[in-house]
C-alpha cells in the first residue's frame, strides 16, 4: 500500500528504515523543513513537500503515517483524516482526551482505520508476560510499579524541544501505560499524583511541564500502580521503561516496558517467597520495527477491515494523562473516562507456529479425552520440557525446588513417571499457590515396567498423587513387562534399597523377573485408559522403529508422542523421520548427559558464534528439527540457560556441523 510520512525528522528515519521488504510503499515525505523532507524523500524515490494541504491534494496515498513533533499530532491527523486518508499517528494520538476522542470518532464516522503508537504490547517481551499472567501463575495481580525515565532529553536527542514542551508523561509514560492497559483493561481513577520540576542549573533549555511525575493509578480489574515518569531521572536509568506486578502468588518484571525484542533476561518470575528468575521468551530473538505499527494498519484496510483499536487506547491513554495533571494540580483523586477500552483479557496469545511448521506453545488441551491421537495431525508441545526424574549422577536427590524454579522460568512441560517416585511432591507444588493453572501445563507420567497388566491402575494412582483428572500423556515407560510388585506410591519416601526392591525386582538368578505381557497387550490397556478419559493423549518410551511399526499393526489409537533418548551422538534421525511422517512428536530424555558431549570442539565453536552455551546449541539443534528435549537440572543457572536454547537459531551449517557428531557405535 501506497503511504505518505508527514515529519522527516529522527524518528521518521527509523520508520523509513524499514520499508523495504514492508507491504508499504513510501511516495510522499512532508515536513516544514522541505530540506529534510526532499532527503528522506530522494532516498526513497518519493515526492518532497512542505505544505500538508498541497500533499494530500496531489498525492493519493490511502495512508498517512503521522510523524510530527507531539503537539501537532492531533491536528495533522485530523486534516489527514477529514481527507478521507487513514492514519497512524506516533504517541501521544494527541494531547487532550477530548481531541483523542474526537479523532477516534472522525475515523469511525467516515469509515477510516485510525493506528497509534506505540505497538510495544504486541512485542515479543510484552506477550510473553501477558501470557505468565494468562496462565495464572501470579494469582491475582493487585499492586504493580511501573517507570518511564525519559532522561535528559537536551543530552541526548538532536531535537529536544518536542520533548520538554510536553514533559515525560505524554512521551514516557505512554510505554507501560499502552502495555498495562491493553493487559488489565481501562484505568478507573488517579488516587493520587505529584509534579515537580528538577532540572540541572546549567542547562539552557528547560521542561515546559513539571520534568518529574508521580501517581498512583486504580485499574477497574483490580490492579493499583504507582507510576513514576521523568525527564530529570537519566536515560537508561536503571529503572528506565520498567514494569514490575505483584500478585497473591508471586510477580513479574518487566526491564523494558517499550522493548521491540525480548533478551533473554528482559522478564524475570519470582514464586511467593522464591527469587526471580529469568523467564525467557521461548523463541529465537525477533525485533519489531517501527514500520510495523502503519504496516498492520495496512494490512487490516486490505482485508477490508478499519481498525481504531490501538487508537481508542491510546485516546484513554492521554484521558490518563491528562487526570495525573488535573490531580497533581488540584491534590485530588480524578476519574478517568474509559474511551470505549475493553474489558481484559489475559487469555494467552495465540500458538506460534514452530519453525518446521508444528505447532509449539501450551499444550494443555493436546486433544479432548477420547479422541484420540488423530493420524498425521501432531500434538501440540512446547518447544523445551522439564525432566523431573530424581536420578541424578548416581544417586535419588530432591527435586522440588528445581521444578519450582522451573515452573517460574516458564516450563510448562513436565515429564514424570511413577518409577522417579515424586508425583506426590509435585502434586502438592501444583496444588500450592503460585502454580500454572493446569490449562496451561502439559503433564506427562509413564507407566513403570512392573506394571503394564495393571496399566489402569497405575494411572490412576498417578493422577491422585498429582492431583488431576487426566494427563497430557500417559506412556509406556519401556516396552519390557516385569513381575508385578504391588502399587508404587510415593517411592521417594522409602529407602533407596527398597525402592530397587519394588521397581527393579529379580529372579533367583539374578535376572530381570519378566512376565509374559506382550507389547500389543500393553498398548491396549494404555488405549483402554485413553478411552476412559484419564489421558488425552497416550505414548511410549525407548523403542525403535521395529516396535512402533509392531504397535501401529494393531493400534485403534496410534502413539502421539514418542520418546528415546537423543542427543547429537545418537539423533534418531530414521524414528524421528518416521514418527513426523505420521504426526507423531519425538521427546529426547538424555539430550545432555552424553559423556563428553558438552565438551565437543563443534558445538563450543557454534556457541561462541551464537554467543549460547553449548548445552544451548545441543539443545537448539533438536528443537530446529521438531524434537522437544527434556534437559534436568537441580541448577537455578542451567534451568534457564536449557529453557534459553528455544532462543538460539542455528543456521543450516550450524545444523550440519552438529549432525557430524552422530555415532553409529555410540553407548549409553
Amino acid at each position: 500500500m501506497e503511504c505518505a510520512f508527514v515529519g522527516a525528522g529522527s524518528v521518521a528515519r527509523r520508520y523509513a528504515s524499514g520499508i523495504d521488504g514492508s507491504r508499504l510503499e513510501l511516495t510522499a515525505v512532508c515536513d516544514l523543513d522541505v530540506d529534510r523532507a526532499r532527503d528522506l524523500a530522494n532516498r526513497h524515490d518519493a515526492a518532497a513537500y512542505k505544505d500538508l494541504d498541497a500533499m494530500l491534494a496531489d498525492v493519493g496515498a490511502p495512508l498517512v503515517v503521522n510523524l510530527t513533533s507531539h503537539g501537532s499530532h492531533a491536528s495533522v491527523s485530523r486534516r489527514a483524516l477529514r481527507a478521507d486518508r487513514h492514519v497512524f499517528s506516533e504517541k501521544p494520538l494527541a494531547l487532550d482526551a477530548e481531541r483523542a476522542a474526537d479523532l477516534v470518532a472522525t475515523a469511525e464516522r467516515r469509515g477510516l482505520a485510525l493506528g497509534c503508537a506505540p505497538i510495544n504490547h504486541r512485542c515479543d517481551a510484552q506477550r510473553h508476560v501477558r501470557r505468565l499472567l494468562g496462565d495464572g501463575r501470579l494469582g491475582p495481580v493487585r499492586l504493580g510499579y511501573a517507570h518511564a525515565h525519559v532522561g535528559r532529553v537536551t543530552e541526548w536527542h538532536d531535537d529536544p524541544e518536542s520533548f520538554l514542551a510536553v514533559g515525560p508523561l505524554y512521551d514516557g509514560a505512554v510505554y507501560p501505560l499502552n502495555c498495562l492497559v491493553s493487559w488489565f483493561g481501562p484505568i478507573e481513577r488517579v488516587r493520587v499524583a505529584d509534579g515537580f520540576a528538577p532540572w540541572p542549573d546549567r542547562e539552557t533549555e528547560t521542561p515546559e511541564r513539571d520534568s518529574h511525575v508521580e501517581a498512583t493509578l486504580e485499574f477497574r480489574s483490580g490492579p493499583t500502580v504507582r507510576l513514576t515518569a521523568s525527564l530529570y531521572a537519566p536515560h537508561r536509568s536503571r529503572e528506565f521503561n520498567s514494569l514490575e506486578l505483584h500478585g497473591d502468588d508471586g510477580s513479574i518484571y518487566l526491564a523494558d516496558s517499550g522493548a521491540l525484542a525480548a533478551d533473554a533476561d528482559t522478564v524475570r518470575v519470582g514464586g511467593n517467597g522464591r527469587d526471580y528468575v529469568d523467564a525467557p521468551h521461548p523463541a529465537p530473538r525477533r525485533e519489531r520495527r517501527y514500520v510495523d505499527g502503519p504496516a498492520r494498519v495496512a494490512a487490516a484496510v486490505a482485508s477490508g477491515r478499519r481498525p481504531v483499536e490501538s487508537a481508542r487506547r491510546s485516546a484513554h491513554v492521554v484521558a490518563v494523562c491528562n487526570a495525573v495533571e488535573s490531580a497533581a494540580a488540584d491534590g485530588a483523586p480524578v476519574a478517568v473516562d474509559a474511551h470505549g477500552v475493553p474489558a481484559p483479557d489475559l487469555s494467552p496469545p495465540p500458538v506460534r507456529p514452530h519453525r518446521d511448521g508444528r505447532k509449539t506453545g501450551r499444550g494443555g488441551t493436546a486433544g479432548g479425552a477420547g479422541d484420540g491421537a488423530s493420524r498425521g495431525a501432531a500434538v501440540r508441545l512446547p518447544p523445551v520440557g522439564f525432566g523431573c526424574s530424581r536420578y541424578r549422577d548416581g544417586e535419588y536427590v530432591d527435586r522440588v525446588d528445581s521444578i519450582a524454579t522451573a515452573l517460574d522460568a516458564g516450563y510448562r512441560l513436565l515429564d514424570s513417571a511413577e518409577l522417579y517416585g515424586n508425583e506426590g511432591r509435585i502434586g502438592d507444588l501444583l496444588d500450592a499457590p503460585g502454580s500454572p493453572d493446569r490449562e496451561g501445563l502439559f503433564l506427562v507420567s509413564k507407566v513403570w515396567n512392573t506394571n503394564h497388566e495393571r496399566v489402569a491402575e497405575a494411572c490412576e494412582g498417578t493422577l491422585e498423587a498429582l492431583g488431576v483428572d487426566a494427563l497430557d500423556c500417559y506412556m509406556l515407560h519401556w516396552p519390557t513387562a516385569w513381575e508385578y510388585q504391588g502399587p508404587l506410591r510415593d517411592l521417594a519416601d522409602r529407602p533407596p534399597a527398597e525402592q530397587e526392591a519394588l521397581t527393579f525386582p529379580t529372579g533367583d538368578d539374578g535376572e530381570p523377573a519378566t512376565v509374559d505381557a506382550s507389547l500389543t497387550e500393553t498398548w491396549a490397556r494404555l488405549e483402554h485408559v485413553h478411552e476412559r478419559g484419564l489421558a488425552r493423549t497416550i505414548g511410549v518410551c525407548n523403542v525403535g522403529v521395529d516396535r512402533l511399526e509392531r504397535i501401529a499393526a494393531t493400534a485403534d489409537v496410534l502413539p502421539a508422542v514418542v520418546q528415546v533418548e537423543s542427543h547429537p551422538y545418537l539423533p534418531r534421525r530414521e524414528l524421528v523421520e518416521w514418527c513426523h511422517e505420521r504426526g507423531i512428536r519425538v521427546v529426547a530424555h538424555s539430550p545432555l548427559s552424553a559423556p563428553g558431549l558438552l565438551d565437543e570442539p563443534v558445538l563450543r565453536e557454534i556457541a561462541a558464534d551464537r554467543d549460547a552455551a553449548p548445552a544451548q546449541v545441543a539443545l537448539a539443534w533438536q528443537v530446529e528439527r521438531g524434537v522437544v528435549p527434556i534437559p534436568s537440572s537441580n541448577d537455578p543457572e542451567h534451568i534457564v540457560e536449557n529453557l534459553g536454547a528455544a532462543r538460539v537459531e542455528l543456521s543450516a551449517v550450524d545444523r550440519e556441523r552438529v549432525a557430524t557428531l552422530a555415532d553409529p557405535d555410540f553407548e549409553r
